[in-house]
């Protein structure tokens, strides 16, 4: 196999190792916090946010109420094309798990598949020159088109080759995206599906974290972070951006679990140190009726999966005891000093 010596030029600023470890602890606490039923009801409505952010970005104006209604097949009246970029999108992202961002077979399948019915050639990489508008004036020529296949090859190969943090390697991957700008039409919303995916490769949840709709409402920051990168040679500014619209994507994501717990649940976890029997808990509690501890406590705690029992397949057992769960110990860290 080639050798690959290409390496994009970056720099990593104390900022971008601040951020990483910002987002890597949130990406924990919503794993723990994020049980399956929870996901699913929320994977829907994200999946819609992400497809309307990354869309309305490239100047499509349907709102999320009509991409839902077109999830349902419903008649939506809108122009064409945008109904046809969203049909588009929905299909892109069922097929989002299939694909390998280290692929340049998968990228060309999903930018096919993204601009189906919009371009004369989806697929493939340009055959001419292009720049990127803004009013009037040209801010970036992308390179020559017989450049793109090099350049996107080296790309590929520094991606499976780098030992850098997802976070980073997938940041770096949409601004050489970018800035390669190797289709015709449709390298906006490729080069943050694609960044997507490198993460989702990291971490499954990012498949359902609507980072786009983030990127949409700082739509001018984003251009900005581009061009500041560009005019700097250094991908760091861009770097930071997204790793900032990444944190907050992430943090407004994670489940409110502390609004559903009831204050003798809160009690219950507070006193729960290791593993406690029955009777101990309802000491350190000071409660008497067994009865009103049960159902009042413990239940409500091991229905959350706040607490669990050690001895799973014997719940009566008379050497039962009872722990925190990563969950539980999650809640108490994020939620009891509010």
């Amino acid at each position: 196999m080639k050798k690959n010596n290409y390496h994009p030029p970056y720099t990593i600023t104390p900022a971008i190792v601040h951020l990483v470890a910002r987002v890597s602890e949130a990406v924990g606490r919503l794993v723990v916090l994020t049980d399956q039923s929870r996901a699913l009801r929320l994977r829907r409505i994200n999946r819609i946010r992400t497809i309307r952010g990354s869309l309305a970005i490239e100047g499509n104006t349907l709102s999320e109420a009509q991409i839902t209604a077109i999830v349902e097949g419903k008649r939506v009246i809108a122009p064409p094309r945008e109904i046809q970029e969203v049909r588009n999108a929905l299909v892109a992202y069922d097929r989002f798990a299939q694909w390998n961002p280290e692929g340049a077979a998968d990228l060309l399948e999903a930018h096919r598949i993204l601009m189906a019915g919009l371009l004369d050639e989806p697929g493939a990489y340009r055959r001419g020159s292009v720049g990127v508008m803004a009013g009037g004036e040209v801010i970036h020529l992308a390179p020559p088109a017989d450049r793109v296949l090099g350049l996107m090859t080296d790309l590929f190969r520094w991606l499976a080759a780098s030992e850098e943090h997802p976070l980073i390697t997938s940041s770096v991957f949409h601004y050489e995206f970018e800035f390669i700008h190797p289709f015709a039409d449709g390298n906006g919303r490729m080069g943050r599906l694609w960044q997507s995916l490198i993460l989702t490769r990291w971490k499954p949840l990012f498949a359902d974290i609507p980072v786009e709709s983030l990127v949409h409402e700082h739509q001018a920051d984003y251009y900005q972070a581009l061009q500041k990168s560009t005019d700097q040679t250094d991908s760091a500014p861009f770097i930071e951006f997204m790793l900032r619209m990444i944190l907050d994507a992430v943090s407004t994501a994670t489940p409110q679990v502390a609004l559903q717990v009831t204050p003798q649940v809160k009690r219950l976890l507070q006193v729960l140190q290791g593993e406690m029997t029955r009777e101990a808990l309802q000491n350190a509690l000071d409660l008497q009726d067994r009865k009103s501890f049960r159902e009042r406590y413990l239940k409500p705690s091991l229905a959350e999966e706040l607490i669990e029992m050690t001895i799973q397949d014997k719940p009566n057992s008379r050497l039962q005891h009872y722990r925190l769960t990563d969950k539980g110990q999650q809640w108490l860290h994020d939620c009891v000093g509010e």
